[in-house]
């Protein structure tokens, strides 16, 4: 799958998904008539680099490429912050002082998360946080380095559904297997394909609390003392409920060619699109397919 111009391709996601968020949005911007008028869905983009360690160049890029998907499909409203004192119900100045205006974890429906180590949060808001999905139902989609963050905090990992455990082959070419052609977030996909990136393993995690969606096929894989797993397993991409939230992460996106392929975007859309309600996913979990 050779990467091509996120301009071309973005047109083309939003272009394509026109007839369907053509009626749901005039309905939600109060042109369809009806009595249910809401306003559009607003997601937090949220990245904190601020610890220096291992930080990827592509970050900034994919941030851009989440807004304008959004932007362009007219599926959701952006806010971008790189500071992490946004992540409360009551966000404060970094004086201390409450903050005044901007979108708050009371104010917005979703976060997609590319943070990555030592994200600084206190406990109130490392509470808020964990409450806004678990009791609040809102959406998360995390990518990437988003398994090494907060790896001191466990329910985290709960709520994320794995940890960060290397990346055996570093960037490498591989085969991925889809193994739910019918979630919204890789349906688009074929049951197999070529595919370069910088695949990360997890650790802590378990097929009983997550739908795996995409896997990388170790069998192609050249030998690696680094890969641990002994049952093969490797999920890239997977999706599942925390509390009354829904939660999605995907290890692809280490560099930012990868943010620019038409299909990876389409499924971070569909990701986000499913996170925040607007479309339907079963996220039951479910064991390693037989091989």
């Amino acid at each position: 799958m050779k990467p091509g111009r996120f301009g071309a391709a973005a047109l083309a996601i939003a272009f394509a998904l026109l007839p369907v968020f053509g009626g749901q949005l005039d309905a939600q911007r109060g042109r369809g008539g009806g009595s249910q008028v809401r306003p559009r869905r607003t997601l937090l983009i949220w990245a904190d680099t601020r610890n220096g360690q291992a930080q990827h160049e592509s970050v900034s890029h994919a941030m851009a490429v989440i807004e304008r998907l959004g932007y362009e499909s007219g599926a959701y409203d952006s806010f971008i912050r790189t500071d992490s004192h946004i992540i409360s119900r009551r966000p404060l100045k970094t004086t201390g002082e409450p903050a005044s205006g901007g979108p708050s974890l009371e104010t917005v429906d979703g976060i997609f998360f590319l943070g990555h180590r030592d994200v600084p949060l206190d406990a109130a808001q490392k509470a808020d946080l964990l409450s806004f999905v678990r009791d609040a139902g809102k959406g998360f989609v995390a990518a990437h380095t988003a398994t090494t963050a907060f790896l001191d905090w466990p329910e985290f990992g709960e709520l994320l559904g794995a940890r960060y455990d290397g990346h055996p082959w570093n960037t490498a070419a591989g085969t991925v297997i889809n193994e739910d052609p019918a979630f919204p977030a890789t349906r688009h996909f074929p049951p197999t394909f070529a595919f370069v990136d910088e695949f990360y393993q997890s650790q802590q995690f378990s097929r009983d609390k997550i739908r795996v969606l995409l896997r990388l096929d170790v069998s192609k894989m050249p030998p690696n003392p680094e890969f641990r797993r002994a049952d093969g397993d490797m999920p890239l991409v997977w999706a599942k409920t925390y509390g009354k939230g829904r939660v999605f992460y995907s290890a692809l996106g280490h560099d930012a060619s990868t943010w620019d392929h038409r299909d990876i975007g389409l499924m971070y859309l569909e990701a986000i699109k499913w996170s925040l309600r607007l479309t339907e996913g079963d996220a039951t979990p479910r064991p390693l397919p037989a091989r």
